[in-house]
């Protein structure tokens, strides 16, 4: 998922992003159950088990009617609370204090619970990056951060860390003056003069084209500009409204990049990529692996990114529960509205199969994206 902004700030030591991002997402998996587990608490339902993990248990310990501990697989974390599972034999002295003995807005709080708590989380790093930091208002400026390979620009033989002075006899003084002039030109050949470590370079390109958004015809000349970032300052409270924003925002993101990423173009693109293929598409799932090498570029960026990708992770991690299936909360939930609204049970074992497809398609996804990122390392900046 792209990132809507860029924090320019102060740099991290060797490996502390990665390490921060690893830890980042345990407490977010801890945060996200506990959500559920004080609220079942709060519900007076029992809960048997608090697990960050699955499969064979590292570490656990028993405090009170509760099992708390670590499991081999970081892909998440559990809580077990009695008769959430309809499937469960619950012991009579244990009626009253199961899931399915509850009230309708019970088991919502208690399913939501943990949903809410992420989105809480990702809002109140996003307000203190706002308030303390600034907004930051990323600017791209007429040099070169990156040519695409096999296009004009690459031909003409433009290199990163080019300023571009003038396209075609046009002075180039900011990006727009850049990108409207090679609008304009589609099929035509320029000369574009630049500045190169101080010296100027004239060359000749023969522009491309591309479609728009507005399904126009422009030219294209095939490089990525430098953004720069700069930062005003925001007021505490105008801070949590533009967090507010943001958190929106990134919901909306998230959906789209969930969406795209069950697509099977994207899943096939994703088994190429393991085997040495180019992986293009912005929705590449990111394993544990995958956030520590994150981590560890961001370190050249600064904490400021650190924590919004943190808190990117926080609405990923709400969005994608908040979908109506199971064994997501959404689905859940959805099962708890559907029963109170027609007054009869839910058919759960029909239900059963779309459950196991999706636990199906997420160990998938899982292991792929591991897979991925040991074969196919993120680089940030490529």
């Amino acid at each position: 998922m792209q990132r809507s902004y860029e924090f320019a700030g102060p740099t991290l030591p060797d490996m502390t992003g990665a390490i921060a991002m690893v830890l980042a997402l345990i407490f977010f998996v801890i945060v996200h159950e506990a959500g559920h587990f004080f609220a079942a608490k709060l519900s007076q339902m029992k809960v048997t088990e608090f697990f960050v993990g699955f499969g064979p248990r590292i570490w656990s310990t028993l405090r009170g009617e509760t099992e708390y501990g670590f499991k081999w697989i970081p892909a998440g974390g559990y809580v077990k609370i009695a008769g959430m599972n309809p499937f469960d034999e619950v012991p009579p002295e244990e009626e009253g204090r199961t899931y399915r003995d509850k009230s309708t807005s019970s088991k919502l709080f208690v399913v939501l619970a943990g949903i809410v708590l992420n989105f809480a989380v990702a809002f109140v790093i996003l307000w203190g990056l706002f308030a303390f930091y600034g907004e930051p208002d990323p600017t791209p400026i007429p040099e070169v951060a990156e040519v695409v390979e096999d296009s004009a620009a690459a031909a003409a033989g433009l290199q990163p860390g080019d300023v571009i002075l003038s396209i075609d006899g046009v002075p180039i003084d900011d990006w727009d003056d850049a990108s409207d002039t090679i609008a304009g030109l589609a099929g035509e050949t320029v000369a574009i003069v630049v500045d190169r470590d101080g010296s100027t370079v004239t060359m000749q390109a023969t522009l491309g084209s591309a479609e728009n958004e507005a399904g126009e015809t422009v030219g294209f000349l095939g490089f990525a500009p430098v953004v720069e970032v700069t930062t005003t300052d925001v007021a505490f409270v105008a801070a949590g409204g533009l967090a507010g924003v943001e958190v929106w925002d990134l919901t909306k993101q998230s959906y789209g990049f969930i969406f795209d990423l069950v697509t099977p173009s994207t899943l096939g693109e994703l088994v190429g990529g393991i085997g040495g293929g180019e992986v293009e598409t912005d929705a590449r799932p990111v394993s544990i692996v995958g956030l520590a090498q994150i981590g560890a570029q961001a370190d050249e960026l600064g904490w400021a990114n650190i924590l919004y990708f943190m808190a990117s992770i926080n609405v990923i991690l709400g969005a994608l529960n908040l979908i109506p299936i199971l064994p997501l909360d959404g689905g859940h939930a959805a099962i708890a509205i559907y029963e109170k609204v027609f007054r009869r049970k839910a058919n759960l074992q029909a239900l059963a199969p779309v459950a196991v497809a999706v636990v199906a398609l997420f160990a998938f996804i899982g292991v792929v994206s591991i897979l991925l990122d040991v074969t196919n390392p993120i680089d940030l900046g490529g």
